[in-house]
């Protein structure tokens, strides 16, 4: 069936029959390239935005960037749109509009507009996505919108629109396959994002020299941690400070705090119409809360999730859980994509956790069970057991799980979704 008639087809109350057309529109899930969105979103008109725009980029902290922004622009008052991927249980997730994710059938007219303009233009999954967001967003007032970068920066989708401020939150190893295998190959990616004589910020605690260049190249004002601002924590509050103004005594927030700094210097350097005063920012930071985040459940035996899938956000995650009180054993219920660092990932984590129930992803990138068992075994895993799904290796660690016991759930963005399904 042809385009026009699939889009026909689908009406506006049919997200699932929209979701798999999309999916079959071009030959590769990921293919880095602006010319194929420009095309489609210059006959839709959607290359500007009517609000100053965010774009956040990076490795990892995305995520938590964009819900403190988010929680922020709201808490003061704004009108705020967000595009995020990827979604955990909802695709709706991924397009929100003042902190409500959009709804089926809003979705679904966003999906015939794009398809009624790109003619024979192939587009990807995301591809697509992204311009729905951005047809959804014209559609409305803002004050402001936040867009999260899928992949890379330079040749990703959201990047055909220009960043009033552009945040990249970190860069790390992930992805290699597609952005380089060293960080200073990645910066230059990341860096692609930002834009000449307008603002970015690198929260990364070492900017690589490829992110420094680009931004000297283009004219963009780049702002560093550590050494434009930095922040230090004090007990169970923290301070932050610049070349001319500084916080002391903030809360504590449930995200890197390393993150939070950056998004205070994004605050900072905003347009003056968008005015983020200090009562707000400590609402946002006791309120922002990301689901699959270093998510705690508290019960008998405590569930922790996180989506951690790449040995930056590992080792973060273990640092994490060595401030967690836990009175008893640490159950890993464990599954992760193919492409990624398998052992970087563990080895984090190795001393953390006492037992390993290990799930097969149902998704076509999935690692098999043979692969994560041999990874685990080369690195010292102790008590490793298989199961076929992660559901059953969940429902397995939940059956042995004594009290105080605490079961960690982390590998794929994938393996906390499953296990999210499981509470609702």
């Amino acid at each position: 069936m042809d385009g026009i008639g699939m889009a026909s087809q689908n009406s506006e109350r049919d997200l699932s029959a929209w979701l798999t057309y999309l999916e079959t529109l071009h030959p590769k899930v990921i293919d880095l390239g602006l010319e194929r969105c420009k095309t489609v979103a210059q006959a839709a008109d959607l290359l500007s935005l009517n609000c100053p725009v965010i774009t956040v980029g990076g490795t990892n902290g995305k995520g938590t960037s964009v819900a403190l922004l988010e929680t922020a622009f709201l808490a003061a008052g704004y009108q705020v749109g967000v595009y995020t991927s990827p979604h955990l249980l909802a695709y709706n997730e991924r397009v929100r509009i003042n902190g409500v994710p959009v709804d089926d059938a809003m979705l679904c007219a966003a999906f015939s507009a794009i398809e009624a303009v790109r003619g024979d233009t192939s587009l990807t999954y995301f591809e697509f996505g992204t311009l729905a967001a951005l047809w959804l967003f014209k559609q409305t007032s803002f004050d402001v919108i936040v867009l999260e970068v899928g992949l890379g920066g330079r040749l990703d989708a959201v990047n055909i629109i220009d960043a009033d401020v552009a945040l990249i939150v970190s860069v790390a190893l992930d992805h290699m396959e597609f952005l380089g295998d060293n960080r200073e190959a990645i910066g230059y990616e990341k860096a692609g994002i930002m834009r000449a004589n307008k603002p970015a910020i690198c929260g990364d605690i070492s900017t690589p020299q490829s992110v420094r260049d680009y931004a000297q190249e283009i004219g963009a004002k780049l702002f560093c941690q550590g050494k434009n601002f930095t922040y230090e924590q004090k007990g169970d509050t923290w301070n932050w400070w610049n070349q001319h103004q500084q916080f002391i005594g903030l809360p504590l927030p449930k995200i890197p705090l390393q993150n939070a700094a950056a998004v205070l210097e994004v605050f900072d350097v905003l347009p003056k119409a968008l005015k983020i005063t200090r009562p707000v920012i400590e609402k946002a930071l006791q309120t922002v809360r990301v689901t699959g985040r270093l998510q705690i459940i508290e019960g008998p035996v405590c569930l922790i999730l996180d989506v951690a899938h790449n040995p930056a956000a590992a080792q973060w995650l273990a640092g994490q859980l060595a401030k967690i009180p836990n009175q008893g054993h640490t159950l890993a219920v464990f599954s992760m994509l193919a492409d990624k660092d398998q052992l970087g990932t563990i080895i984090p984590l190795i001393d953390q956790v006492d037992s390993w129930y290990v799930g097969e992803l149902n998704v076509k990138r999935r690692a098999d069970i043979a692969t994560l068992t041999y990874n685990l075994k080369t690195v010292g895993a102790r008590n490793i057991y298989e199961y076929e799904t992660v559901t059953a290796a969940y429902q397995a660690a939940v059956s042995q799980a004594q009290p105080n016991d605490q079961i960690l759930v982390f590998g794929s963005f994938y393996t906390v979704a499953e296990v999210l399904r499981l509470q609702l």
